[in-house]
């Protein structure tokens, strides 16, 4: 959960969240694509420079799966989603670290979306509408995501309740 000095003194964390794996699925696909490629061109090469030849392949190689699998896999690793009974924290970046929090109680709408391969693998997107300039929030590729939006629902009323019950008891 977020470090616990990152919370207000009355603010509790609920849940984690990190995108689904499926946003994984193309750069595997094509890490095993240039994997597949490497190989069959490592093995045509012959001749005099066939040693050659087939080092500047596996550097390509290497350099291909670098840049086309090491760079989502750090994405979706530093990227996270996290609700609190205060506010829903978005944290991402890999070498910039971009967040943004939205309080609770400028949370005017929540939904979700769900595409077919979505419901297959049990993810969808998140749409938060808030009160403020940027508006809407569009969190995409959320695991069990009708459970989220029901605990982000639940949240932000019990929020509302509590400011309510604040209100009323100031003189």
């Amino acid at each position: 959960m977020a470090h616990q000095h990152s919370l207000t003194a009355d603010e509790q964390p609920v849940l984690l969240i990190r995108p689904h794996w499926k946003t994984l699925i193309r750069p595997f696909l094509l890490a095993a694509i240039v994997v597949a490629a490497a190989l069959v061109a490592e093995a045509f090469p012959s001749g005099k420079n066939a040693t050659a030849v087939r080092l500047v392949i596996a550097v390509v190689a290497i350099l291909a799966l670098m840049l086309w699998l090491t760079v989502p896999v750090l994405r979706w690793r530093t990227t996270t989603y996290e609700l609190t009974t205060r506010r829903l924290r978005v944290r991402e970046g890999i070498v910039t670290r971009r967040g943004r929090d939205i309080p609770l109680v400028r949370i005017n709408d929540v939904s979700f979306e769900k595409g077919l391969l979505d419901r297959l693998l049990g993810a969808g997107r998140l749409v938060v509408e808030s009160a403020g300039e940027h508006g809407q929030i569009l969190l995409n590729d959320i695991p069990h995501v009708e459970q989220v939006q029901g605990t982000l629902f639940r949240l932000v009323e019990e929020e509302q309740r509590r400011l309510e019950r604040e209100d009323r008891n100031q003189p």
